[in-house]
């Protein structure tokens, strides 16, 4: 009865961590770090963005997606309706080996999660400084990004349900044939207490801080200045209306020299 919960839950987590936003947001990372490499070597937001990089590759190195995917594969998609039939499970040292997986991407994601913070707030506090204004802008923009990725397509939480379910079937093959494989190690039966925090609380703090930091608007102000609040539609219309008169009335100027100014 626990199979198919359990191939379920492998299907989700495994598409919700193969997504494209995941892979996109590390390449653009990637390419960031590598153009601003020779420029900001000690500047605080490159190094925090190096930490966010690194993070990131651990977590694919660790092939996550390719072991949940074979486990989905080593479950049996035909559900046996007879109470006493016999199906092929997993093996204990299989399960073992992706239930320690999924513990320590837990672990890796937190610690993600709080990389970007950290970085999305040095980031806007350089920029409110007018310090690297387009290499902070675009690394706020993708660190903001990566982190709502992470929380809109419930990576995590997707994660931590998969291991309710493995923990429950190792529990079951454990009992039912003893082939332990990682020694030295007792697997926790609530993930919660294995991560030390309440993930929706550490989440919504995170949230938060992000946004209600200060925003450097001063200079976007001086860069792109608004239309004066008084100016009535009226008058809008009127400048539109002549502006389309004269474009359709002018006429295409002769080439002018380089040399000379044109008006």
């Amino acid at each position: 009865r626990r199979l198919p919960a359990l191939r379920r839950r492998c299907d989700i987590a495994g598409k919700r961590l193969s997504g494209t936003g995941l892979a996109a947001e590390g390449r653009v990372l990637r390419a960031v770090l590598y153009v601003y490499h020779s420029r900001l070597l000690r500047h605080r937001p490159y190094l925090a963005l190096q930490q966010v990089e690194q993070c990131l590759k651990r977590l694919w190195k660790m092939n996550l997606v390719g072991c949940i995917e074979t486990l989905a594969e080593l479950i049996p998609k035909k559900n046996t309706s007879q109470a006493h039939a016999e199906c092929l499970v997993p093996s204990q040292p299989m399960l073992e080996t992706v239930a320690l997986k999924v513990l320590g991407s837990c672990k890796l994601i937190l610690r993600l999660l709080d990389c970007c913070c950290k970085a999305f707030l040095l980031s806007v506090q350089h920029l409110c400084s007018e310090e690297f204004i387009l290499m902070n802008t675009v690394a706020s923009g993708l660190l903001s990004r990566l982190w709502f990725v992470i929380q809109y397509r419930c990576v995590l939480q997707s994660l931590m349900s998969l291991y309710g379910t493995l923990s429950t079937s190792l529990h079951l093959v454990s009992e039912t044939q003893q082939m332990p494989y990682i020694k030295g190690f007792t697997f926790p039966s609530d993930i919660s207490d294995f991560l030390g925090v309440n993930v929706s609380s550490e989440v919504k703090k995170q949230k938060a801080r992000m946004l209600t930091t200060k925003k450097p608007t001063h200079w976007l102000k001086k860069l792109f200045p608004t239309v004066p609040e008084t100016a009535s539609e009226v008058g809008k219309k009127r400048n539109v209306a002549t502006c389309v008169s004269a474009v359709k009335n002018c006429s295409i100027p002769q080439p002018a020299d380089i040399g000379e100014p044109v008006l």
